[in-house]
């Protein structure tokens, strides 16, 4: 299939938006997404952006047919998307996480996926890491054989570790001290 990786850009950031909504519709938690366009467009094409953008893009004429269930226009050539930053492991120095890796589901399994991951990589790569690190459900067994067979492996079942997070009012509880 035919397609092109490429820089996201302020003017990408509707599509972005839209294929948020999408995945987080995907993976049954819809009513989580708390952002909008112009969250995405300040906290990623600002001078001191917070995360960097991909976008996977067919021409015209392969554009998608059906209409999304959320949107009343038809047809998208933008299809895929992944967001990612910089961190830094105290144990292996610089890393790159994946924030989001997602394909419209009629452009699955053509590479797409792939080839955004494979992008991912090379920038990160590039930017000196030595890692590339990112969630996925335990329940979404096709993105977990994925990413195995892209020769990735679960943190969590061979080292123990966990994801945590604090957010909200434990969050500003922590904040003011905690306890």
């Amino acid at each position: 299939m035919e397609f092109t990786i490429r820089a996201a850009t302020l003017e990408d950031c509707k599509d972005i938006s839209r294929m948020i909504l999408e995945l987080a519709e995907y993976e049954k938690v819809s009513d989580q997404v708390k952002i909008a366009q112009r969250d995405l467009e300040q906290d990623g094409f600002s001078k001191n952006p917070f995360f960097h953008g991909i976008i996977a893009e067919v021409p015209e004429h392969l554009k998608s047919k059906e209409d999304s269930c959320m949107y009343l226009f038809t047809g998208h050539s933008k299809v895929g998307y992944s967001l990612y930053f910089y961190t830094y492991s105290s144990w292996k120095g610089r890393a790159v996480y994946m924030e989001d890796l997602y394909v419209m589901p009629e452009f699955r399994g053509k590479g797409i996926g792939k080839a955004l991951m494979s992008k991912v990589s090379q920038l990160g790569l590039a930017a000196g890491c030595t890692q590339l690190n990112f969630t996925v459900l335990d329940w979404n067994k096709s993105s977990l054989d994925f990413y195995l067979k892209q020769g990735c492996w679960d943190v969590t079942s061979d080292l123990g570790y966990h994801c945590m997070r604090c957010e909200g009012d434990a969050l500003e509880h922590l904040a003011l001290g905690g306890l």
